[in-house]
């Protein structure tokens, strides 16, 4: 489907081309309903950020055939300046597991022809879902043709986007970026947030993407700003770049205009999806409630029960439904690393800078303060209510990192595996584009890195598999039997014609609490 799209159009040039220069997505599917997106552009001047053009309105349609012969809902929906011409609707009604098309019509245009699925019904037998997972996709850093790889595909009901969706940074003075942000500099206001949704928008490949399979989402720091916190962040400097609270609701609104996700400011970005009675998904929000950041892992701040990464209301949330679900696979949109990782002392000073670049402030020591490990109190409130209540098949499944882990979750570290009280397991998927162990190092991939994983694997003996070079994407299957992730990894991430190939599975039997390897990738 994606094989014939070309090299994305400058923005201007697009908006100028079509109303709907930014494609169509969906998102969120319920049993009887998914949220259909759209932009229009009404005239040339109403560009994404700018804050002019009229208020128009936007006729939809829902059909059960792509030639719009079965059209099974429409109606119009109204946009203008206040929410930058995007279009959000909220469709019901909807037969469960069903592939839906759908399109916009502006006057005598028409959007691109969108497909999507609902999700099946309440306590329905599922045999099977399969996912895409992907995460950290820096525009600057490469093409999206980890993007184009998934949209070839005829066999994902969903896409699960784990964070770092977009990146706030600015044009680097060095010349490094492989084609350049729009604005040149950092996000900070709801001008800049909005220009730069748009133009990720505008990748072919990612739009191909949305505009095949629905995408549930969450965000991580960059959305907003590196390492966000509810108070601050460490790339947001006052006064110069604002208040953090007038920066941070810039990038919130911006996001629940120009993403499909039920969100809108004031709301709550965490919510919980459910397939049959094969899975449920509950999609975490890890920055807006999280305390600040200890300054580093000495600090005995990580185990200070008054500290949060999830806060209060949303980890009782979280625990409550793992505790209650009736669904058999308990899974987790984490966008942060919940197993402990201690880094050893054995790897070069030049190594512990690379990590500590790519992971956060771990200052060669054991945590990275940044995920759950500088927020031990959290993760223990979760691993407790999975080991008292005899919780079984709950999967994580997380971004953030920039690498390919699988990973058991041992209810003691000190002493797994000698003790393997397993409770849970993590899966974490790679960047699309952001740079890597390898990139930071400046040397070959799978040179260098090997000699870090073996000692961090070492340390470690629940991580059952470590990547840190690799670019591109995961599909994830869940059956009754079990959940396998098959890691795909680019040859080349600024190339946007790179090939992708299968590079390792894990699977995780039911009931076992265990990451395996497997030698079958999916068919």
């Amino acid at each position: 489907m994606a094989a014939g799209v070309g090299v994305a159009a400058a923005p201007a040039a697009l908006a100028d081309a079509t109303p709907f220069a930014h494609g169509v997505a969906s998102g969120d599917p319920l049993p009887d309903g998914v949220l259909l997106w759209t932009r229009v552009t009404p005239t040339p001047q109403a560009r994404p950020g700018t804050g002019v053009g009229p208020d128009v309105a936007v006729r939809w349609e829902v059909s059960l055939d792509e030639t719009f012969t079965a059209v099974v809902a429409e109606g119009a929906a109204h946009t203008g300046a206040p929410r930058d011409h995007t279009v959000k609707v909220d469709v019901t009604g909807l037969e469960p597991a069903t592939w839906y098309w759908y399109r916009f019509r502006y006057g005598a245009s028409a959007s691109p022809v969108g497909r999507t699925r609902t999700a099946p019904a309440i306590g329905a037998v599922v045999d099977r879902l399969r996912f895409g997972v992907v995460s950290c996709s820096n525009w600057q850093a490469g093409h999206f043709a980890a993007y184009r790889h998934l949209a070839e595909r005829d066999d994902l009901d969903l896409v699960v986007h784990l964070g770092d969706y977009l990146y706030e940074y600015g044009v680097p003075s060095d010349g490094s970026a492989v084609r350049p942000h729009d604005p040149a500099v950092e996000m900070t206001t709801l001008a800049h947030y909005r220009r730069r949704h748009a133009q990720y928008k505008t990748d072919p490949y990612l739009a191909a993407l949305h505009a095949r399979v629905p995408f549930v989402a969450t965000w991580d720091d960059h959305e907003s700003a590196n390492d966000a916190w509810s108070g601050g962040a460490e790339n947001h400097t006052e006064p110069d770049e604002g208040t953090w609270e007038q920066r941070r609701a810039a990038s919130q609104q911006a996001y629940a205009e120009w993403m499909p996700v039920r969100y809108e400011p004031g709301g709550h970005l965490y919510r919980r999806l459910t397939f049959g009675n094969l899975a449920e998904l509950s999609m975490l929000d890890l920055r807006t409630y999280r305390s600040e950041q200890v300054s580093h892992p000495f600090d005995r701040g990580i185990h200070d029960p008054e500290r949060t990464i999830a806060g209060e209301t949303q980890l009782r949330w979280l625990t409550d439904g793992l505790v209650t679900a009736t669904a058999q696979w308990k899974l987790v949109g984490n966008s942060v690393m919940i197993s402990p990782v201690r880094f050893p002392s054995t790897l070069s000073t030049r190594e512990f800078h690379a990590l500590a670049e790519l992971l956060g402030p771990i200052e060669g020591v054991p945590y990275n303060v940044d995920q759950w490990d500088g927020y031990t109190s959290d993760r223990a409130t979760v691993f407790r209510a999975l080991r008292d209540h005899g919780v079984r098949d709950t999967v994580f499944l997380t971004g953030d990192i920039h690498s390919g882990w699988a990973c058991e979750l041992p209810a003691d570290p000190l002493t797994y595996p000698l003790n393997r009280n397993s409770v849970g397991t993590e899966l974490v998927c790679t960047s699309v584009t952001s740079d890597n162990l390898d990139d930071l190092l400046g040397v070959p991939p799978r040179t260098a890195s090997l000699a870090v994983e073996s000692a961090i694997r070492l340390a470690n003996p629940h991580v059952r598999y470590l990547d840190f070079d690799s670019h591109g994407y995961s599909v994830l299957e869940v059956s009754p039997s079990a959940v396998q992730m098959d890691w795909y990894t680019l040859h080349d991430r600024t190339d946007p014609a790179s090939e992708a190939r299968h590079s390792v599975s894990y699977r995780v039997a039911a009931g076992t609490q265990r990451v395996t390897r497997t030698r079958e990738a999916l068919r």
